[in-house]
């Protein structure tokens, strides 16, 4: 049988799917370094080429995970079409999920119980990134005369904080119906400190 050679990106992409699938299977910290390599089939120096750590293998499933979203909503925020609400409309309603599987499957293993340490640093990063394009937008809403914020990057900050805390349901269990009014109260929050219309940030809620 011909051996297949991979190339090092393939390699690469097939250890960080591998960790991923394993992360969501039993927690990030009860996965070792071998169990990736016997889930991959790879020698361990092969690894280790890669990655220098299950840390740094941690970082680069972070930034995978991340890209895809971002990348979705540097076009939204790039749209001419599209004006401030329009853009927030597409990025935080229901209409802009991503329900990519290989991107629900990392998500669904966030709330594994020892996946913790995974998830904080997904939600850091989520604000760090997220947050300069969302900056963008409520500036566009000011010129627009909709919205009047005087520091959009650091109120952007503080709510998307706020609602990774709360509502992706890794930190707190909440009901249906406790979920429901968090949104809401969210949704009040959001409009109060933009200056926005009241029930303007309605697909919030329907999210």
């Amino acid at each position: 049988m011909k051996r297949i050679v991979k190339t090092a990106v393939e390699r690469r992409e097939e250890i960080v799917r591998a960790a991923g699938e394993l992360f969501a299977e039993r927690g990030y910290g009860a996965v070792s370094v071998e169990s990736i390599i016997r889930r991959v089939g790879i020698a361990k120096g092969t690894f280790y080429h890669h990655f220098r750590s299950k840390e740094a293998l941690l970082e680069a499933l972070v930034t995978k995970t991340l890209d895809g979203i971002i990348a979705a909503a540097e076009q939204v925020v790039a749209d001419p079409a599209l004006d401030a609400l329009g853009k927030m409309a597409a990025l935080l309603g229901s209409n802009g999920a991503d329900h990519d599987p290989g991107k629900e499957a990392i998500v669904d293993s966030l709330h594994h119980p020892d996946n913790r340490q995974l998830h904080e640093r997904i939600n850091i990063e989520t604000i760090l990134r997220l947050s300069p394009l969302l900056a963008q937008i409520v500036e566009q809403g000011n010129t627009e005369g909709v919205w009047d914020v005087r520091k959009p990057l650091e109120t952007v900050q503080l709510l998307l904080s706020g609602s990774q805390c709360l509502l992706d349901g890794g930190l707190f269990v909440w009901s249906e119906s406790e979920r429901a009014t968090r949104l809401q109260a969210l949704q009040a929050m959001i409009e109060r400190t933009l200056g926005a219309e009241e029930g303007s940030f309605g697909f919030i809620v329907r999210h």
